[in-house]
């Protein structure tokens, strides 16, 4: 059978991206084009976002299908990301595919962000298979979601409030170590020791797979207006590396003890915090110890990217799974199917 040519767009936030991929998650092209203005701001301006989109989509589109050496004619299907984030951003690569579908006569497939994430994996590792145990977690969302196959799955553990990537973002800020605070706190912790501060680990494994950071951020800042600045200052890697395992025990703890309770084989990371190091090494050596292997994407997969929209495309466009022309995006929070 021949395979099929994936167009996908994905603009939830605050890069604009478009990917060409096969149905055999072979990535023939996928571009991103972030905006470096948001930076002035200390996170993303909505509105400026919204903005940039319109301007870039088009031109890159025009520019990934030049880099495939492709037509628009060589197209098989249209994919794009409708839920979650910014609305105004959404709605640009949503109207755009539209467009497109509609003026070519193609199959429209809607994906949901944090699926795109979780089928990231896909692209590095064409060998997984289902059951799998996939762990969300991103700026905005924190998940534990069991696949019983590539189209249907059910969330079994999420954040009651705050988001894994979101506390590495705050903890930060009250560091003053700047915006995003993931990858920040990341390199600083490399040097630090993890055990100089015991931080709370709310909501303990045991039957419970939900995860809640509010408290963390509550002790992170009431520590800091205990301390010296010039202590803090010293300390700041082995502060970051304090706070980075306070961030990743409970998901490592609690995704390793459900795989194991349910006979899983294999977990994978997704989102943005999949590129934290420490929970990408960690993860999988316990995980190792229960005979659980760990998958996750390379780095610049980790990122918000539309070859991701693609690889979440695939099973429904195999299965003929399309959607209407009067699909609309929406900015509710979680991993939900379309």
């Amino acid at each position: 059978m021949n395979k099929s040519i994936i167009l996908a767009f994905e603009s939830s936030c605050d890069d604009t991206s478009v990917a060409i991929m096969d149905t055999d998650y072979h990535v023939l092209v996928n571009l991103v084009s972030t905006q470096p203005e948001h930076l002035a701001f200390g996170g993303v301006l909505p509105e400026l976002a919204s903005r940039l989109h319109l301007k870039n989509i088009l031109l890159l589109t025009q520019n990934a299908l030049d880099r495939a050496g492709l037509k628009l004619s060589d197209i098989n299907a249209i994919a794009v990301s409708v839920n979650p984030g910014l609305i105004g951003s959404l709605l640009v690569g949503l109207s755009f595919a539209k467009s497109l579908a509609w003026s070519l006569s193609l199959p429209l497939i809607t994906v949901n962000h944090m699926l795109a994430h979780i089928f990231a994996n896909f692209i590095d590792h064409h060998e997984i298979s289902t059951p799998f145990l996939a762990l969300v977690v991103s700026g905005g969302h924190t998940e534990m979601v069991h696949f019983k196959s590539l189209t249907e799955f059910e969330v079994i553990g999420k954040t009651l409030d705050d988001a894994s990537g979101e506390s590495f973002d705050k903890a930060a800020k009250l560091l003053g170590l700047g915006f995003p605070g993931g990858p920040i706190i990341d390199k600083l912790a490399v040097t630090g020791n993890p055990e100089f501060l015991k931080f709370p680990r709310a909501l303990p494994p045991k039957d419970n797979f939900n995860f809640s950071y509010s408290g963390l951020k509550t002790s992170i800042r009431t520590w800091l207006a205990n301390q010296e600045a010039s202590d803090i200052q010293a300390n700041l890697p082995n502060i970051a590396a304090s706070v980075q395992q306070a961030i990743i025990d409970p998901l490592i703890n609690k995704s390793v003890i459900w795989a194991k309770q349910h006979n899983i084989p294999n977990i994978l990371i997704a989102g943005g915090v999949a590129a934290n190091s420490q929970l990408r090494k960690q993860l999988s050596e316990k995980a190792a110890k229960a005979g659980i292997k760990v998958f996750y994407p390379s780095l610049a997969l980790c990122m918000d990217n539309a070859a991701m929209v693609a690889s979440a495309a695939i099973p429904k466009y195999l299965a003929g799974i399309h959607a209407p022309l009067t699909s609309n995006a929406f900015s509710l929070k979680g991993t939900k199917e379309l």
